[in-house]
């Protein structure tokens, strides 16, 4: 195909985008994974990920497509998501079944998501028609919750922020007609902010107010690494098989806690006494969890095709949130988590009428289980099972270019909250709370292709 000036700027422009992603972050989801990869698989709920064909963005489910991509390719997806999440009928009490209230900071039930721009970029170079390289650079884990000051759980989370970016390099190999694989080496970088208010008066054994009220900050970074691989099989005309894995990343996130005193001078008194709520490094070790997908895409007529997904989640992988701290007189800081693993489903459609070359219409439907249990569900990542409904379209104006744009309404259930405090659990000065998050996603994805 001959390339035209434009079309190597806008591909050069696609390409030159990864600090983009440093941006990403997500919230509410199924756990704290980003499939929002790609705008054109957003639009079948992303059912048949691993078996989709289209363009080099589905080259993140399963790197062994890109033996079906003839020339050069470079895309730029850009996922908009738009949480909201309310907390309801919210009571709290410290461990002395002392009465824990909103403060005059707290202005009301505020949402606690906001809204992310989750971009990915990706190229792709042919050295043949069965060999291919790609690079992708995306954002597969991402969270953002922002609890307001003052409100009653403020004990166990204010702000919880984690960015990610993968840098994702890999090869794609036909081995014989109707059967490839390809494999990636993943490079994943962590950012992350946890934080929460202290309750410095009833630690000392009064009780809690908003004067004795301090804020703990930890803020930290690291790289870890892993890698992916995937198959494409056909076994008849017309049917495509896919799986895929990723494998888990572990990272540790080094930095430093930072501890405000409150204004009745009790984290003072506590810091000169025992050594504690002093500034120190520390560190919070973070589970990326491995998945495995199962795809397959059935084309029914030259018009319509229909597709399915499952995944699932190695979420129970993490068992708690451990902050270690280097002053050796303040103890860790672990949260209980106790996830399950969880499962993905999805179906979809996609209508590509004859009468209109370029123009693909889809649609899709999924499950997404929640690996949280009731148990252990905390504000700071207060998620439950969700319901996806998603169209899209896509369209090939120029022999060289093709824009799409997905759009997904996800239903969630209501997430209970019922955290119990004791003299001798990981709660004991965080206090009781009990309540619900009231909670619905939007997501918005536009996506631009180019081939040279």
């Amino acid at each position: 195909m001959k390339t035209t000036k434009s079309g190597r700027t806008l591909a050069c422009a696609l390409v030159a985008l990864p600090a983009l992603v440093l941006s990403a972050q997500h919230a509410l989801a199924a756990g704290y994974a980003i499939k929002e990869q790609s705008g054109s698989a957003l639009g079948n709920a992303f059912a048949g990920a691993v078996t989709g064909i289209d363009d080099i963005t589905y080259s993140f489910y399963n790197p062994a497509m890109m033996t079906y991509l003839s020339g050069n390719h470079a895309a730029l997806s850009n996922s908009y998501i738009i949480p909201n999440a309310k907390f309801k009928n919210g009571s709290a009490s410290t461990v002395t079944t002392a009465p824990i209230n909103n403060t005059s900071r707290f202005k009301g039930n505020d949402d606690i998501g906001r809204d992310a721009l989750v971009p990915a970029v990706y190229g792709m170079w042919s050295y043949d028609e069965n060999l291919k390289f790609g690079l992708s650079i995306t954002a597969p884990f991402g969270l953002l919750t922002d609890n307001p000051d003052g409100w009653q759980g403020r004990y166990h989370a204010l702000k919880s922020d984690l960015k990610t970016f993968d840098i994702n390099p890999a090869v794609a190999y036909r081995v014989m007609p109707g059967l490839s694989i390809g494999a990636g080496f993943r490079a994943l970088y962590a950012d992350a902010e946890l934080s929460n208010a202290v309750d410095y008066g009833t630690i000392a054994g009064g009780s809690s107010n908003e004067l004795t009220d301090g804020r703990a900050k930890l803020q930290g970074d690291d790289w870890g690494f892993g890698f992916n691989v995937g198959v494409m099989y056909e076994p008849i005309d017309k049917l495509r098989l896919g799986v895929a894995y990723r494998s888990s990343i572990d990272v540790d996130i080094e930095g430093d806690t930072k501890f405000d005193l409150d204004q009745a001078g009790v984290g003072a008194a506590l810091q000169a006494g025992l050594g504690l709520f002093l500034d120190t490094d520390a560190t919070a070790s973070v589970d990326l969890p491995d998945s495995v997908a199962f795809g397959a895409n059935y084309d029914l007529t030259g018009e319509w095709s229909v597709m399915a997904q499952a995944e699932w989640w190695n979420w129970s992988k993490f068992d708690e949130l451990r902050v270690e701290f280097d002053n050796p007189n303040q103890p860790d800081n672990v949260t209980e988590e106790d996830w399950n693993d969880s499962w993905f489903f999805a179906v979809g459609t996609t209508y590509k009428p004859k009468q209109v070359e370029g123009l693909a219409l889809r649609l899709g439907l999924a499950f997404d289980e929640s690996p949280i249990p009731d148990k252990t569900r905390t504000p700071r990542i207060p998620g439950e099972d969700r319901y996806w409904i998603a169209a899209g379209i896509g369209y090939t104006p120029l022999p060289w270019l093709t824009l799409d744009l997905g759009y997904t309404h996800i239903f969630v259930n209501d997430a209970d909250i019922d955290l119990k405090a004791t003299p001798t659990n990981d709660n004991t000065f965080r206090g009781n709370l009990s309540g619900k998050y009231e909670a619905h996603i939007d997501i918005i994805a536009l996506q631009a292709t180019a081939r040279f």
